[in-house]
């Protein structure tokens, strides 16, 4: 400690002053110098003894008034405490400075500029992988099954329906179903397969049909006269021609079998027993253990898809988290009640904290000082405020030593 050694170097000055002048013959500059340096080695030794009083006994004699931080160590704490909680860090302070801050706008500034830094970037994504990666399926599918089978037994699938069905209706999707269902149709009958199908069967009915009279003759002639072949294939012929003409848009067939779907679909929509049979089939199937397994599926699927992503976008450099979080930013800012109403939620959150731990700040300024021994605080204390005390050694021996020069002239 520099202080320390100049205070001791100006007590040995004055001390080595003062027996020097005992052996020099007497005169008058002899006296007032040898005044002044008694006076200075009374000023720096009664300063030495005040400095060193507030840390430790002097000499380590348990002189009365001496040792006074350690011996008013737990009211020097108390008062430090209280100090910081009501003067230095007291909570209206606090709350002030907080709302100068501005907290999101100056959070937002932070995050972005910290986000255009590569590292940072890809320590997002790795924090989201790890998250993702370490997901436990096992725990969270019976949550998903749960939450899902709460929203279907409370779900009201009659407006739903409706909905679908006028979606549905909108869109002319019942006549796509319609051109679906024969354009499948036509492609089954024109396999060779089917023409043979449909003769086998047509000449099996016709063989069993009971017809008497001239009716009878007459089909069991037709079945006699015409082969399983021809009889397929006339069949295949008539039912191809009959798909085509449903086909067109203006055929009277095709506009009653449209309208019955129609019809059939809406009263299915409205249909209030069925609808709530297959909710209950919905929540059956997403309670059931297929349903679980299928959840466990879907998830497992999205964890293994967003990994992907995830590694893919760590490798491009992380652009997207950046992009994101401007695109994020630039939509918040456009609405600028909702930032106004983020601000105050983030600022009242912040503040409860504060007042809910102010408490915290001299419990733990006290936790760390009970920490300390008794050796360690002094040493604490003189490394703070000691280079400071020991100047009054030095300015005690000095002012000491001008002191008793004036005083020896006064006494002359």
């Amino acid at each position: 400690m520099k202080s320390k050694f100049v205070a001791g170097i100006s007590l040995a000055i004055m001390a080595a002053g003062f027996i020097a002048t005992l052996f020099i013959p007497t005169s008058t500059g002899q006296l007032i110098a040898q005044g002044g340096f008694e006076a200075g080695l009374v000023g720096g030794i009664a300063d030495w003894f005040a400095v060193t009083a507030l840390f430790r006994h002097p000499l380590g004699i348990p002189i009365p008034h001496t040792s006074l931080l350690l011996k008013n160590k737990d009211r020097i704490v108390q008062s430090l405490i209280s100090s910081m909680e009501n003067e230095l860090l007291n909570k209206d302070s606090i709350k002030n400075k907080l709302k100068q801050w501005h907290l999101l706008r100056a959070a937002t500034k932070g995050l972005a500029k910290l986000l255009r830094k590569r590292s940072n970037r890809i320590a997002v994504l790795d924090a989201a992988t790890e998250l993702v990666r370490g997901l436990p399926i096992d725990k969270v599918v019976p949550s998903i099954r749960n939450a899902l089978s709460e929203y279907a037994r409370g779900l009201n699938v009659k407006p739903i329906a409706q909905s679908a069905v006028s979606y549905a209706m909108d869109r002319r999707m019942d006549e796509k179903a319609l051109d679906y269902a024969l354009t499948k149709a036509s492609d089954w009958v024109e396999r060779p397969d089917t023409a043979y199908m449909l003769g086998k069967l047509a000449s099996e009915k016709l063989s069993s049909v009971n017809v008497r009279g001239f009716m009878g003759f007459a089909v069991q002639a037709i079945s006699g006269f015409m082969s399983e072949e021809k009889l397929g294939a006339i069949l295949q012929g008539m039912i191809a021609s009959a798909i085509h003409d449903l086909r067109d848009p203006n055929n009277a067939h095709r506009d009653s079998i449209v309208k019955e779907i129609r019809d059939q679909l809406v009263m299915l929509a409205n249909d209030d027993e069925k609808l709530t049979r297959l909710n209950t089939v919905i929540e059956q199937a997403i309670a059931s253990n297929e349903g679980e397994q299928w959840i466990a599926s879907m998830v497992d699927k999205a964890r293994t898809l967003l990994l992907t992503k995830l590694e893919a976008e760590k490798a491009s450099g992380g652009q997207a988290v950046f992009r994101a979080y401007r695109g994020a930013v630039r939509l918040a800012g456009g609405n600028e009640e909702a930032v106004a109403r983020w601000e105050d939620r983030l600022l009242n959150g912040v503040l409860h904290a504060v007042e809910s731990n102010h408490y915290r700040i001299g419990g733990l300024v006290k936790e760390n000082l009970d920490r300390m021994d008794d050796k360690t605080l002094i040493a604490m204390l003189e490394d703070k405020v000691g280079n400071d005390l020991q100047w009054i050694r030095v300015n005690g021996a000095l002012c000491g030593f001008a002191i008793g020069i004036v005083l020896s002239l006064f006494q002359l």
